[in-house]
This record gives structure tokens, sequence and C-alpha cells, in this order.
């Protein structure tokens, strides 16, 4: 008889703030090919340079947002993850990307239960090579080699899933109930040309006109950045926003090369020196807080905002331990295993 398990993979984060541990943290993630997609010698040239200053910098950055538990993302993974356990009769691990808990000892614990038919659930709503990609290719990969057995069925991005919509709008809905002159969805930002040669459709569809990623298209299926706006219009119906009231930005910038715009930076600057006071920011591609919302946003993008004369800076948490949210990766799991039952 078949055993179902489930198996929840996130980013990562180095295992102390450590500068040692950070620049072995960053040398995991940046040597990604599918983070940066150059040949692996031009690769490893540029990661060498970001490692000479790099990894102190960023380790000040942790230090910033470092819990007695340890990484934000990791701690609220992993209660998400007992959560669902507490609530599941199925066998469920959590694993991370890049460092721990490793992709390969969660394998292990699913395969020491006996799991054959395992659902993958990238913690990741939208497509993008650089993140949900990554993760599956690294699952298959690992089971190919190790678990033969298990049969791998994985989460597609759930951007317009309608629980993962009602867990987002939930999420956000109290901190507009304060008076604000804006709300900024900042989305982690990718280079162009992950959106635009992804295959032979993208390259002749994305970003080669304005409304490139309205309505319904095929590329749409692995295109990030139509995705993020279908994820913003949903968000925005069920909140009621006026157009005037939000606006859609893109962070987490690295190299010099064109990535997706605007970029949340320069609209921080803009509305700053445009006379808005309050803003309100809400990072929805990222289901747990971590250091690119923490830190990027609720310090570094606060104290900028302020300094270019704006008045207050909210960041809108992440989704993080909110009921509708493990009621939605319920949802998803129940599905999964109703439909792998009937079969």
């Amino acid at each position: 008889m078949s055993q179902q398990g489930v198996l929840l993979v996130n980013l990562g984060s180095p295992d102390s703030t450590e500068v040692s541990d950070v620049r072995k943290y960053l040398n995991e993630f940046l040597m990604d090919g599918r983070v940066i997609d150059y040949p692996w010698l031009l690769r490893r040239f540029v990661v060498n340079m970001v490692l000479r200053k790099r990894p102190a910098a960023s380790a000040e950055a942790y230090q910033s947002i470092w819990t007695d538990e340890g990484s934000p993302l990791v701690v609220t993974s992993h209660k998400v993850t007992q959560q669902l356990k507490a609530a599941m009769p199925l066998p469920v691990e959590l694993a991370m990307r890049y460092q721990n808990p490793s992709i390969g000892s969660a394998l292990e614990k699913l395969a020491q239960k006996g799991v054959t038919q395992l659902l993958l659930i990238p913690l990741f709503p939208h497509y993008a090579m650089s993140s949900f990609e990554t993760a599956v290719e690294r699952v298959r990969e690992l089971i190919n080699k190790h678990h033969g057995q298990m049969a791998l069925t994985v989460q597609p991005p759930y951007y317009n899933h309608d629980a993962y919509l009602e867990a987002l709008s939930d999420s956000m809905r109290p901190h507009l109930e304060q008076p604000f002159d804006k709300l900024l969805f900042s989305y982690h930002s990718i280079p162009k040309r992950h959106v635009t040669n992804f295959n032979a459709q993208t390259k002749q569809h994305c970003l080669k006109q304005g409304d490139c990623c309205d309505g319904c298209h095929p590329v749409h299926d692995v295109c990030y950045r139509a995705q993020c706006l279908k994820t913003t219009a949903a968000v925005v119906e069920r909140l009621g926003l006026r157009p005037d009231q939000y606006a859609i930005s893109f962070q987490s910038r690295l190299g010099p090369e064109k990535w997706l715009t605007p970029t949340t930076e320069h609209e921080l600057e803009r509305f700053a020196r445009e006379g808005v006071e309050r803003l309100l920011v809400v990072c929805p591609a990222f289901v747990s807080d971590c250091l690119e919302t923490l830190e990027e946003i609720g310090i570094r993008g606060k104290e900028d905002f302020i300094s270019w004369g704006g008045k207050s800076l909210e960041l809108i948490p992440c989704m993080n331990e909110h009921p509708k949210w493990i009621g939605a990766l319920r949802q998803m799991i129940d599905a999964w295993s109703t439909a792998g039952a009937a079969a």
C-alpha cells in the first residue's frame, strides 16, 4: 500500500549571523545556475567577487533581524510545518533549498516513514527560475538519485489559488483599517531575461508590449511578472482598493543587468517626494518574513522613505502562521491526497 507524504521547501538562510556561515550560504545560493545563469566559470568569477565584501554586510543585516530562536524565515517555516503535522494524518517535512534543514535530510526522513507518493509544495506562490524552479529541480534530482520509489507531484504556482488569495487578503486587511496614503505591493525582482528567455514563446511575447501580462496567455504559466500582476489585481479586488490607492514594484536587485521595474527603491523615493506621507508595504512573493522583508523594507526602506520626506512606512507582515494560510496549505494537500486515493 502506498504512503503519501508532503515536503515544504523554502529558500533558506545562514545557520547563524557569523560571517563564515553567511559566506557559505551566499556561495551555495549564488552558485546555483538558476539564480545566476552564467556559464560556470563566469559565475564562479562573479560570485568570488561578491563574496569579497557581501558576507560581512549581509551578516550585519541578518544580525538586525535575528531572533533568539534563529532565522525568522526558518523559525516561521518550522512553526507552519508543525501546525500542519498536528492537523494532517500525513507525514510532513520541511526543507530549505539552501543550507538547513536540507532537502536531502527531509527526503530521507520521508523515505524512512515509507512515503512512496510525495507532494512538493514550494513556498513560492509565483513561478521564477531562481526560486520555484530551482527548488523543484533539486528535489527531482535527489529523488532520482536516492529515492527512485517515490512518485513526485508538484503543487503548481498558487498565485491565483483562491485560498492563498483569501489568506493574503485577510492577513493584510487589519493594516488597511488605519489611515494611509498608498499601499505598495513590493515583489522580489528577477532579471528581465529570466522572463523573456524562458522559452520560444516568452521570447516572442514577454515584455514586447505594455499589455503583455493582460488577459490569459499560455506563457503566463511560467511568467513571474504576469503572475505578480494577477495576484495584485485579485487582492485589490478583494480589499476594495481604488487604482490610486496602490502601486506595484520589484525589490532586491543584484548586479548591473536589467531587472524588472519599477524598483521599490525608486518608488519609495518618488512617493516621498510627491507628498505621500503614510505608506504601507506588503511583499506577497514571500509567505514568511525574512531578510528581504524585515531588513530591506522594514528597516532600510523605512529609513530611506523618511529621509526623502515621508512620515511613516509600515511593513505589513507576511502571512507567516496566519490561520487562513495554514488552511490554504491544507486545501492543497487535501486536494492532492484525495485525488491520489481516488486513483
